[in-house]
């Protein structure tokens, strides 16, 4: 049974994670020769206080684009 971990940034829609999860479920069927009621597909949401880059969290950078 494989399990996909899938991270992104907080805010996407419901109908966007649905979609999501539905094409890693069939790129897994697709690669891995398994049925889709075998794929397990985590989305965690991320905050954008709790990543960043360049040294700098995801919201500073932000607002710093504005």
């Amino acid at each position: 049974m494989p399990i996909f971990q899938v991270q992104v940034l907080k805010g996407r829609s419901r109908e966007q994670v649905k979609g999501l999860i539905a094409d890693v479920t069939q790129a897994a069927v697709k690669n891995l020769s398994v049925k889709p009621e075998q794929v397990r597909v985590l989305v965690t949401e991320i905050e954008h206080s709790h990543w960043g880059a360049g040294g700098l969290p995801m919201e500073e950078l932000r607002r710093q684009k504005d």
